[in-house]
């Protein structure tokens, strides 16, 4: 009986979960659609919950931060998406033209919602949800890196992820500011910047310092180099 009842449990957890899951990407899918006029605001998640038929506390129970949790939701939706359109085995692109494609793709289902995206970006870029956007910034680039067939665990894994992460927030701007040509002309940049810090950090001697290593990441970052 106990085993029984645990089942039961169990496909109750399991019922729950997919009702979760199939309702917030309902409510993603009226929050995109109403994004460009209320902004990603709460307003627009109150009416995209309501369109679903979410009663207040249903919708505080999904989204207990609002339009932070929406806005995380619509960047992995857009992650997941770049990443079944991309090739399933990049062994043939060297290592360049795969964060190229990576990063282009992602762009491009980006841009495909492009006045929900923008509004997404703004809300992203206020102060106070700062770090959701390096958040999230880096689970973009990890998906990228783990396509391209990265494996590293020691220090390169993090650095790898963060500089690809500098250069996803302003393509994405470029993109959806100046156009296709203009942001694949920055990553085209970004990329080489990339190629040479990693044969700049293959010849580092053990007494180069952190700082020396931060002043580089930052020229990068900003276009120095």
């Amino acid at each position: 009986m106990a085993r029984r009842a645990s089942g039961l449990y169990a496909d109750f957890m399991t019922d729950r979960t997919d009702w979760a899951d199939r309702t917030e990407q309902a409510v993603l899918d009226g929050a995109i659609r109403l994004a460009p006029s209320l902004g990603w605001s709460a307003r627009m998640v109150e009416r995209a919950s309501a369109e679903q038929g979410l009663s207040k506390g249903d919708a505080e129970l999904l989204f207990p931060h609002g339009a932070r949790d929406l806005a995380a939701l619509l960047s992995r939706r857009h992650d997941a998406r770049a990443l079944a359109l991309l090739p399933a085995d990049p062994a043939g692109l060297k290592i360049r033209e795969r964060i190229a494609k990576g990063v282009g793709t992602r762009l491009d289902v980006a841009d495909a919602e492009r006045d929900s995206t923008r509004r997404w970006a703004g809300f992203l870029a206020l102060p106070w949800n700062a770090d959701l956007g390096l958040k999230l910034a880096w689970e973009s680039a990890d998906t990228i890196w783990r396509w391209a067939g990265d494996t590293a665990t020691d220090e390169n894994h993090y650095s790898k992820r963060a500089i690809l992460a500098g250069i996803l927030v302003p393509a994405l701007s470029i993109r959806l500011s100046q156009g296709r040509p203009a942001a694949e002309a920055f990553v085209a940049n970004r990329i080489e910047n990339v190629m040479q810090f990693e044969k700049w950090k293959a010849g580092i001697r053990p007494s180069r310092t952190a700082q020396e290593i931060a002043r580089v990441l930052g020229e990068m970052r900003y276009g120095g180099r």
